[in-house]
């Protein structure tokens, strides 16, 4: 069967997401984990050390304004699970309106990001990077802001690693997230409908919520 922008979607409203065991391995694989990472909008943990790095650094938040150079620095690491196909169907999702970047920048280069899928209440993360020291952290930051503004449910991280702990994820049962899910999707998400607010504001609606 080919994979379509149209059957990625579908998978991931069923719960289920693709991956390669490398970028030169033309074999996708689905994954349905038995326990589920998320991480709850109204549980970020915006440390006071990232709050001073979210007010001070001299960057520029961008949405979308490069999605394919934040898809290329997340699969350009010795392991990854993003080959051609999988970068090809995210590139089609996003000309279709369904997958964005976060993006920090410092003038003309893209230091940090991360992308992912929006689909109704619902947006599952795939990846990020950091090219500066907290870059991802604060691309995280402001996708979350934008996702509560926006009228989402439901951040799905896939998996929960220590980054991802340390930033207030948390594992779930696969019952339990597709309970969240189901109610996720029976919302609809305005991704692009927020402002990007300025390292202040972000500051201050984080910290009441962390």
């Amino acid at each position: 069967m080919e994979l379509t922008p149209d059957l990625l979607l579908n998978a991931y409203a069923a719960g289920i997401f693709p991956m390669s065991d490398s970028r030169d391995d033309p074999e996708i694989f689905w994954v349905d984990p038995r326990e589920r990472g998320i991480l709850p909008l109204d549980g970020f943990h915006l440390s006071r050390s990232l709050r001073k790095t979210i007010r001070q650094s001299p960057h520029q938040v961008y949405v979308d304004r490069d999605f394919a150079a934040v898809v290329q620095a997340c699969a350009a690491r010795d392991e990854t699970w993003i080959n051609d196909t999988i970068y090809d169907l995210y590139m089609q999702l996003h000309q279709m309106g369904y997958a964005h970047s976060i993006e920090i920048w410092d003038g003309d280069e893209l230091i940090g990001g991360c992308y992912g899928v929006a689909l109704m209440g619902a947006f599952f993360g795939e990846s990020m990077f950091s090219r500066r020291r907290d870059a991802s952290k604060i691309a995280l930051a402001y996708l979350v802001d934008r996702l509560r503004q926006g009228g989402y449910r439901l951040l799905d991280t896939q998996f929960l690693t220590p980054h991802l702990a340390s930033l207030g994820g948390v594992e779930i049962p696969r019952a339990h997230y597709r309970t969240m899910l189901a109610n996720a999707l029976r919302v609809a998400g305005h991704f692009n409908r927020p402002a990007t607010p300025s390292p202040q504001e972000l500051v201050q609606r984080m910290t009441q919520t962390s």
